[in-house]
């Protein structure tokens, strides 16, 4: 079984942020166990070793370049060639938080028990919203 991963990176938001990308940046990724993703984290990306795991799920498959589509439907992929930066970093991700916070109300409106009000997105947040759009 392989394991989806999303990865967040202080100083590789703030870069982005300075070069017009905005604050919410994100790198989702599939590795084969919990520790290949460990030590894909480690090492980091885009020259960062800063890269802090926010969440990972267990999932059947494993083909990366198929759940990167999956999720670039949704949202903007960061083009590793046009930022040098990044350097073939595929799967950096821009996130719109309006995105999350309407797939986040649609949940709460299917469950009868919650009432709808104003949702405070979080990094775990947005990671669920990444790898669920990932592998759905």
């Amino acid at each position: 079984m392989a394991v989806v991963y999303v990865a967040r990176s202080a100083a590789l938001t703030k870069w982005a942020s300075d070069v017009g990308q905005g604050k919410h940046i994100y790198k989702l990724g599939i590795a084969v166990d919990d520790d290949a993703v460990n030590a894909a984290v480690a090492a980091g990306w885009g020259g960062e070793t800063d890269w802090k795991l926010i969440q990972s799920k267990q999932v059947d498959e494993s083909d990366e370049e198929e759940a990167l589509a999956r999720l670039a439907r949704r949202e903007k992929a960061i083009d590793p060639t046009y930022y040098p930066r990044l350097k073939g970093a595929a799967g950096v991700f821009r996130i719109t938080l309006t995105n999350v916070q309407n797939s986040m109300l649609v949940a709460k409106a299917m469950t009868a028990d919650e009432p709808l009000t104003d949702v405070k997105v979080k990094p775990k947040d947005i990671a669920d919203y990444m790898i669920r759009n990932a592998t759905a």
